[in-house]
């Protein structure tokens, strides 16, 4: 509530102090005020307007493009405050003589449509400002009917406040008033920065930096007063992720101390460029120093692991080459395997995407026996083969032997995730008693890494994952954002140089007339005339005082 009554009450001002500018011009000039009424009105309406039909599409929008829409809605009133902000410290002084300056040329154009028409932009640029900034306090909001409560008090306070000023009833400091309002709104400002960022988190636009930082809960609880105003006023969350951290000191420093800096603390124009130069350079060495500094770890999945299991142990080592990988084993079942482009695939394994590669090929039965009896069956399969019975068949058996050998291999990067090879051998057998000939399977593992060792590489690559992920916020993002204010440096560098280098020209062409007289060198002295009538023009019409005073 307290943060929708100070924005409605600081914007509402700063309407209610341009139409009554404007109203105080129409009536010494005693031009009509009804077309001004009629486009103040028409800006209310379509402010009003605005702020119903944002929240009415974000309603109709499914969960996660409603977190999409009040991101776009933070950021946007921050925006909008930002540049209020920026606007008030710098036309806030002589805001007065600047819009008496436009009517003039407005009242100059043409009839008091001219002035309705500016007085329509004026409050309609307040008008979407707010409702813009209310309604993504709104949906900050642990309470939508006390924020909006807050906003009407505000802006009812604010056309109070505007009358009273512009009859002359009360006199206000508005430096001081504007300044105080500002830094309270830096600070709302920079809580719908870490709403922003949250929200479009939820939407699935943001996915790195969302480590937690520190736990606010005992400071902001949830149903208290304490959480109304940290997390309701300012934003802060009882468990701000590291991305929404650097987002609110990224906004808070320089917009702070854009709002508090003393005039008499800045530098002079010719100061300026130095100043800024040395922001962007500044801003410049902090982003190569965050790109080159900040690195990812090594990869996890190493390129030499542990077999187990079949027979015996050893080691497994993998090498990549081009577009085919090779395994090599050592132990009782070394082996080379290499695997060729079209054996790859991409697959999930163990949660983690990966290469997979897999090979078949035939293996020699030479060694195998011609003939089988029931106790070898029993040796080779552990038991005596469904279909034979000792009584009946007792063999021995003319066996017809196959076999061939799988070898599959899962990388990630350059290193072994998981691996194994399994053999396959088909024996038929025939003769013994047998009626007719039986096949039969034997599934073996040559080799394999453990379950657990692949599990723990598993785990071990996710957190790489992560760590890689979350360290692009540090050495991608961070560092692109400030070599883009380094660039703005730059930019208001040349800016302010053309802007001096054309005020240079045209201060040289009033002070040398192209038709004056080569010798006019002797000062000039002020015709009795001209002197007199500047006298009496001074004394007629005396500077007049106005509620309106910037001090």
């Amino acid at each position: 509530m307290i943060a929708t009554l100070v924005i409605g009450l600081r914007e509402g001002l700063e309407a209610t102090l341009i139409v009554g500018i404007i109203a105080a011009f129409l009536k010494r000039n005693r031009i009509p005020m009804w077309p001004m009424w009629l486009g103040v009105g028409t800006a209310v309406a379509l402010s009003i307007a605005v702020g119903v039909v944002l929240d009415l599409v974000e309603q109709a929008l499914p969960q996660a493009q409603q977190e999409g829409m009040e991101a776009i809605i933070g950021s946007v009133a921050v925006v909008f405050v930002t540049t209020m902000i920026v606007w008030m410290r710098k036309h806030a002084k002589n805001m007065r003589a600047e819009l008496e300056a436009e009517a003039t040329a407005a009242a100059s154009r043409g009839t008091a449509w001219a002035l309705a028409g500016m007085a329509f932009l004026a409050v309609l640029k307040e008008g979407f400002e707010t409702s813009v900034f209310l309604l993504a306090t709104f949906q900050a909001s642990s309470n939508t009917g006390l924020a909006a409560l807050g906003a009407l008090i505000g802006v009812l306070g604010a056309v109070v406040i505007g009358f009273l000023l512009y009859t002359g009833g009360v006199r206000l400091n508005l430096a001081k008033f504007f300044t105080g309002t500002g830094v309270f709104l830096v600070f709302v400002a920079a809580g719908l920065v870490m709403t922003a960022l949250r929200t479009a988190h939820e939407a699935g636009w943001i996915l790195i930096g969302q480590q937690r930082t520190v736990d606010l809960s005992w400071l902001a609880p949830n149903g208290s007063v304490r959480g109304a105003l940290i997390t309701g006023i300012l934003g802060i969350q009882p468990d701000p992720r590291v991305v929404e951290v650097l987002g609110w000191f990224c906004y808070l420093v320089p917009v702070l101390a854009l709002a508090l800096w003393p005039r008499a603390w800045r530098p002079s124009p010719t100061a300026l460029p130095r100043v800024r130069a040395g922001l962007a350079a500044g801003f410049a060495v902090a982003a190569i120093v965050l790109a080159l500094a900040v690195h990812a770890p090594d990869g996890a999945a190493p390129q030499t692991v542990s077999l187990g299991t079949g027979s015996g142990s050893g080691t497994a080592t993998v090498s990549t080459a081009g577009t085919g990988a090779t395994v090599r084993t050592t132990g009782s079942g070394a082996s080379t395997v290499a695997f060729g482009s079209s054996a790859r695939r991409t697959a999930t394994h163990d949660g983690v995407s990966a290469d997979r590669w897999r090979t078949t090929s035939k293996v020699s039965t030479a060694s195998r026996p011609a003939t089988v009896t029931v106790d070898q069956l029993v040796t080779l399969f552990g038991r005596i083969p469904v279909g034979i019975s000792p009584d009946n068949q007792p063999g021995p058996y003319t066996a017809n032997w196959s076999a061939e050998r799988t070898t599959t291999l899962w990388t990630v990067g350059s290193g072994i995730l998981d691996a194994k090879q399994e053999q396959t051998t088909v024996v038929t057998l025939s003769g013994g008693g047998l009626g007719t000939s039986r096949t039969y399977t034997l599934d073996e593992t040559r080799w394999s890494v453990p379950s657990r060792t692949a599990q723990a590489t598993a785990a071990a690559v996710q957190s790489h994952a992560t760590s890689v992920s979350e360290l692009r916020l540090w050495n991608t993002w961070l560092p692109i954002a400030l070599a883009i204010a380094a660039l703005w440096q730059v930019f208001a560098i040349l800016r302010s140089r053309r802007q001096a280098a054309a005020a240079a020209g045209a201060s040289t062409a009033d002070a040398v007339p192209a038709d004056a007289p080569a010798d006019s060198d002797a000062p000039q002295t002020p015709s009795p005339t001209t002197a007199a009538d500047d006298a009496s023009s001074s004394q007629s019409n005396p500077p007049r005082s106005s509620p309106y005073v910037v001090r």
